[in-house]
């Protein structure tokens, strides 16, 4: 037993301390309990999805014996008195949601309980508050006695709900995820003796793409979903696989050897894809959060959209190796690939040789309008005729070239059949003038230089060039 002094210590104890405390008897809560079991009743849980204000009807039954004075002081209450006349103005509206968890721990047999909520002083202030009970010891039939502490941080959840805020409002694609499952992989894979992930990846390619479904995304933010195309969070995670597809997998998989080695952040170019299929350039920053490199279980991923600059570097590099007026290749790209092809030798190369008749005096006489367009329709001949994955550029104002690899001296020769098949063909859907090409064409052999073929088939052109004005000339 106590003595006096001890009680009024304990006394002296609750009422003075730094924490809200309520002294409270559920047994109302047990008999409504007991009457429901007898009932039939065995899950909580159901019942309460029929029959919703049992919450209520629980809540009128718990019984506030007293609260210590930082209760009053949280919830600004001149006395507890007042306190307890006004509870329906605590504990209401967000108080119900926790409280149904409280009264399914109770069921299940649960003698203690912790939780989040909502409380309301009683001015009308919400207060975020983190509560928590037990049944103290010889109670645990009866329910009679139940100790309760309320913390009141208020001004924690203002700054979760800020960060949440800065987190949903920010202009990049911002992704929370769990890794943590992938990290445990990787603890697996160490124990059975891999090494090398990136070895291990190439003989079993299909762990690329187990790695990938082992990451949880935890949120993320609206401009995630406006890069997207996604109308909901749960639209765009249950269609990741549309997202994330194609070359990602090889991006990924270099991330995931990065991380193998110990590398927790790093930056990285790639294509995702919106749910309606449009490929999105992206740049990519991932890094495993302070405090998480053990487990990875917390990693944040910022995407941002660089299609546009993608683009523009695109245009500007097509404009820094692309003839304008003819889509072709320029000539810088041509001096460029004839040093590659040095570089590269692999023979039979073939080099093609292409210079259009006639255009000063189509300058001349029509003007040179006339004579750009008999450059562009030379030049959507050659490109027809040679077909995708050739080098072909213009090199001068009238003169083209062509690179055929592992063409001989017969293929080089086709090729030349085909374009003049083809000058026919155009000259029949175009008004004059005429579009005439002279071509010459050469085959490497070994130890010819690049810039020798290409000679080569220059003079062969030129010597074409000149039967051509003889014909002509003869049939004048």
């Amino acid at each position: 037993m106590t003595t006096p002094d001890e009680r009024e210590h304990f006394q002296t104890l609750f009422e003075y301390a730094p924490v809200s405390l309520w002294e409270e008897d559920y047994s109302g809560i047990k008999r409504l309990f007991d009457a429901l079991r007898l009932q039939g009743v065995e899950s909580l849980e159901a019942y309460l999805d029929q029959a919703p204000d049992f919450v209520d009807a629980c809540m009128r039954q718990m019984a506030v014996l007293r609260v210590n004075q930082q209760t009053l002081e949280m919830l600004k209450a001149v006395s507890q008195d007042e306190l307890l006349s006004n509870l329906d103005k605590v504990f209401r509206d967000g108080m119900r949601h926790h409280f149904r968890s409280e009264l399914l721990a109770l069921w299940n047999g649960d003698l203690a309980w912790a939780g989040e909520g909502i409380n309301y002083a009683l001015d009308g202030e919400a207060i975020d508050i983190l509560l928590h009970w037990r049944i103290l010891p010889g109670f645990e039939q009866s329910w009679e006695r139940v100790l309760v502490t309320i913390e009141n941080i208020t001004a924690r959840k203002q700054a979760e709900r800020r960060l949440q805020r800065l987190f949903d409002a920010s202009p990049i694609s911002l992704w929370e995820e769990d890794y943590s499952a992938l990290k445990q992989y990787f603890d697996t894979l160490r124990k059975t003796g891999v090494v090398d992930l990136q070895s291990y990846f190439a003989e079993h390619p299909a762990a690329v793409s187990h790695c990938m479904s082992l990451i949880r995304v935890l949120d993320v933010n609206q401009r995630t979903l406006d890069l997207f195309g996604a109308a909901s969070k749960e639209q765009l995670l249950s269609n990741l696989d549309k997202v994330f597809r194609d070359e990602m997998g090889i991006h990924f998989a270099r991330e995931l050897v990065d991380l193998w080695n110990g590398k927790l952040s790093y930056e990285r170019d790639g294509i995702n894809y919106s749910l309606n299929g449009e490929p999105v350039s992206i740049h990519l920053n991932f890094k495993v959060m302070p405090g998480h490199e053990h487990d990875f279980s917390w990693v944040l991923v910022a995407i941002e959209d660089i299609t546009a600059r993608k683009k523009a570097e695109d245009y500007l590099r097509y404009l820094g190796t692309h003839d304008v007026m003819t889509g072709l290749y320029n000539r810088t790209y041509f001096e460029e690939t004839v040093l590659r092809l040095e570089k590269e030798r692999r023979d039979p190369l073939s080099v093609l040789i292409a210079d259009v008749d006639g255009l000063k005096k189509v300058n001349d006489s029509l003007g040179h309008q006339a004579g750009d367009s008999l450059i562009r329709r030379a030049a959507e001949v050659i490109k027809a005729a040679l077909g995708e994955g050739i080098v072909a550029a213009r090199i001068g104002g009238d003169e083209f070239t062509a690179f055929l690899p592992d063409a001989d001296q017969e293929a080089a020769e086709e090729a030349i059949r085909q374009i003049l098949s083809l000058v026919e063909l155009n000259n029949k859907y175009y008004r004059e003038p005429l579009l005439s090409i002279s071509l010459g064409a050469a085959t490497s052999q070994p130890g010819l230089s690049v810039e020798t073929v290409i000679r080569m088939a220059d003079d062969a052109m030129y010597g074409r060039k000149g039967e051509h004005y003889h014909r002509r000339q003869g049939e004048r």
